[in-house]
C-alpha cells in the first residue's frame, strides 16, 4: 500500500477545468494587475466578434444579460 504524502495539498476542481481554471487560478494567486488584463481582453475579443459578425455580436450579450438582471431586480426588491 502506498503512503499518502502529508505534504500533498488539493488543488481546487476549479483550477483543473480547461480555460477557467487559468484564470481562476490567475485572479486567485496571479498579479494585481491581472482584472484589467482580463476586461481589457474580454472587451477586445467582443469588439473583433462585432467586426466579424456585425449586429447579432453587438446585442446577443444584452440578450444574454437580461434573465441576470431580472434576478438582480428581484433580489434588490427583496431587501
Amino acid at each position: 500500500m502506498a503512503v499518502a504524502d502529508s505534504r500533498y495539498v488539493p488543488t481546487p476542481v476549479a483550477y483543473r477545468l480547461p480555460l477557467l481554471g487559468a484564470v481562476l487560478r490567475e485572479l486567485a494567486e496571479g498579479d494585481a494587475d491581472y482584472p484589467l488584463y482580463l476586461i481589457v481582453a474580454l472587451l477586445a475579443i467582443w469588439g473583433i466578434a462585432i467586426t466579424f459578425f456585425g449586429l447579432p455580436a453587438l446585442y446577443l450579450p444584452a440578450v444574454v444579460a437580461s434573465p441576470l438582471m431580472i434576478v438582480v431586480l428581484v433580489m434588490i426588491s427583496r431587501g
